[in-house]
């Protein structure tokens, strides 16, 4: 008895699991598949593979040096003598030891202009001071201020002069910090371009090739072949 209804009861478990899988299978049939939502991945060209491979170290160089430079005047070029250090020298056809020591010295260079123009700009500022409080001195004094004092070293000059002095040297110190900026945007191209030039063959090895070959010059009345020389450089 007890057999017969354990039998029962499994029969109708197998029933609805039965039932309920037919169920599921006709629903994921039946159902439409939404192919908006569906990406497919487009494969990869040999031309997409080589652009993603691909990486040029000389403008990756460049613009490290010019990112270096940018933040401090020299940074670029000791960037420059890295390279050389990680043997990119070599590639330019010359000693490292050469590039090296000219590296170092446009970094002096570099350092040696700020310098001059740092004491040109505070010498020129020192006289335009100068010459400014002396033609304030004659300008109050021709008012009929005598409280005021001028400088007995300038006394020479007349106050034409002492007005053209003063122009003279406030145009110096401007020109000093056009001078600056000029230094620092040398300082920045200077560095990029030894970068990238460390990845390209700048050797003294020149080769030409003399071929011949004729010139088309086609004119209305037909084709007209004029002899001529190719030549052809390598470097």
């Amino acid at each position: 008895m007890q057999k017969g209804k354990f039998l029962i009861l499994l029969s109708l478990l197998t029933f609805f699991l039965v039932n309920l899988a037919t169920a599921q299978v006709k629903d994921s049939v039946l159902k439409p598949v939404d192919t908006a939502k569906t990406k497919v991945k487009q494969p990869m060209t040999r031309q997409d593979s080589m652009k993603a491979k691909y990486v040029n170290p000389g403008k990756v160089a460049g613009r490290k040096a010019v990112f270096r430079s940018m933040i401090f005047p020299g940074l670029g070029q000791i960037y420059n003598i890295q390279l050389l250090n990680d043997g990119y020298g070599t590639r330019a056809g010359k000693s490292q030891a050469f590039q090296k020591v000219y590296t170092i010295g446009k970094i002096v260079a570099i350092y040696g202009g700020f310098t001059a123009l740092t004491v040109s700009y505070i010498d020129s500022r020192k006289n335009y001071n100068i010459f400014l409080k002396e033609a304030q001195y004659r300008e109050a004094r021709n008012l009929g201020d005598k409280t005021v004092t001028g400088n007995p070293e300038l006394s020479r000059y007349s106050d034409a002069g002492i007005t053209s002095a003063k122009s003279t040297y406030n145009r110096n110190g401007q020109i000093v910090l056009f001078s600056y900026g000029l230094l620092y945007a040398a300082n920045i191209i200077d560095a990029y371009v030894a970068a990238r030039l460390h990845f390209f063959n700048i050797d003294d090895k020149l080769s030409f090739k003399v071929l011949p070959s004729m010139i088309n010059s086609n004119t209305m009345y037909g084709f007209n072949a004029t002899p001529a020389v190719k030549l052809s450089l390598t470097f």
